[in-house]
C-alpha cells in the first residue's frame, strides 16, 4: 500500500485549491477516527479520506467522471481496492457495501458542514464549536446547503446517531485545526 507521504504528494501535484487539500486533510481525519472507532485499519481508511477528490479539479466541469479518473490515476500504484471501492462509493459510482463505502459517504459532507459552522461565528475556532451548535445548524435548511443532510444522516447504516457521528467528525477536525487554519 503506498504511503500517506505519498499520497500527499499526489494530492499537491494533482490539487491546487488549498481549501480543496484542507477539505481532503479533514476527511482523512474524519476517516481515521471512524475506523478507530469501529476498530478498523486507520490508514487505510485514511487514504480513502484523502484521495477521495483527487480528480475533483479535473472534473468538476465532468461530474459524471467524477471518482472513476481518480481510480483510473490510482492504478499505477499500490493502493488497496478497497480504498478505489470508497473513492467510487462516495460519489455513487458503486452502491455502498462495506463499512467503509458508508462512511467515506457520510464522511465526506460532513467536512464542509464544520467549516461552515466556523465561519459564520466570527473569529471561533474548531475548538469553540460542540455537537449542539452543530445540530442547530444542521437543522437549518439554508445553512451549508451544498453539505447534504441525507448523506450525513446516512450515518445511522454505520449504526451512529447523528449525535455521535457530528462528535465524532468535530473532535477528528479539532485535532488537525492547526494544519486546517481553523
Amino acid at each position: 500500500m503506498i504511503s500517506r507521504e505519498f499520497a500527499m504528494e499526489l494530492v499537491k501535484k494533482e490539487i491546487k485549491h488549498v481549501n480543496l487539500i484542507k477539505h481532503m486533510l479533514a476527511t482523512e481525519a474524519v476517516m481515521k477516527a471512524l475506523a478507530k472507532h469501529f476498530g478498523k485499519d486507520e490508514e487505510l481508511w485514511g487514504l480513502a479520506g484523502l484521495l477521495h477528490d483527487l480528480d475533483y479539479e479535473e472534473t468538476k466541469n465532468n461530474p459524471e467522471k467524477h471518482g472513476l479518473k481518480t481510480v483510473e490515476m490510482l492504478e499505477a500504484y499500490d493502493v488497496p481496492q478497497e480504498v478505489k471501492d470508497a473513492i467510487l462509493a462516495h460519489c455513487g459510482k458503486k452502491e455502498r457495501k462495506t463499512l467503509l463505502e458508508k462512511s467515506i459517504y457520510a464522511a465526506d459532507p460532513v467536512t464542509g458542514f464544520i467549516v461552515a459552522a466556523v465561519l459564520i461565528r466570527r473569529g471561533s475556532t474548531l475548538s469553540d464549536l460542540d455537537v449542539q451548535f452543530l445540530k442547530n445548524r444542521f437543522k437549518e435548511k439554508s445553512f451549508a446547503k451544498g453539505a447534504s443532510r441525507e448523506q450525513m444522516r446516512s450515518c445511522k447504516d454505520l449504526g451512529l446517531s447523528l449525535d455521535e457521528f457530528l462528535e465524532i467528525s468535530l473532535k477528528a477536525m479539532q485535532g488537525i485545526s492547526k494544519e486546517l487554519g481553523l
